[in-house]
């Protein structure tokens, strides 16, 4: 209840890791792939597939400059991503989990929150503020895994 900035913000965020991790826990490959909130085609696999390439993006080509494609597309498409209709938990998964793992080592190896590296549309960008949207990513997204898990099997709540 009580830490510096960087340390809440790490905290908030892998608290909405977690969540959507739980949100698709014990479930299938086909209940992960489960369209349950027609007419909208989005899934939890889907989720997971496009929180990997947000991770990949913010943290890595943006925070890190890597020159590195998208994980499901070499032309920066991220609706490719969405597409989980042949995807699996392994494929999935594993994918968002070698992300985190790469965005938890940027955080933790910059020197402050006020680092900079300039943007998607060429504005500087600050670590706080990466992850700040990933946070709120996090959470919007969250939301959404919450009603596609009630349609799946009914199951609310964190």
């Amino acid at each position: 209840m009580v830490a510096d900035e960087r340390t809440m913000l790490r905290a908030y965020l892998d608290y909405h890791r977690a969540t959507l991790a739980l949100k698709c826990e014990g479930l299938t490959d086909d209940e992960l792939r489960h369209r349950s909130m027609p007419p909208s085609t989005l899934t939890l696999l889907s989720l997971v597939r496009h929180l990997a390439e947000v991770e990949r993006v913010w943290f890595r080509r943006v925070i890190n400059r890597e020159d590195l494609p998208l994980v499901w597309s070499a032309d920066g498409d991220f609706q490719v991503a969405y597409d989980a209709s042949e995807s699996t938990r392994t494929e999935a998964f594993d994918a968002w989990r070698a992300e985190v793992s790469h965005a938890r080592r940027i955080e933790r190896e910059a020197p402050s929150l006020d680092i900079t590296a300039p943007g998607r549309n060429g504005e500087d960008v600050s670590l706080r503020l990466v992850m700040l949207h990933l946070i709120h990513e996090y959470a919007r997204h969250n939301g959404h895994a919450d009603l596609l898990r009630q349609g799946v099997d009914g199951t609310v709540g964190v």
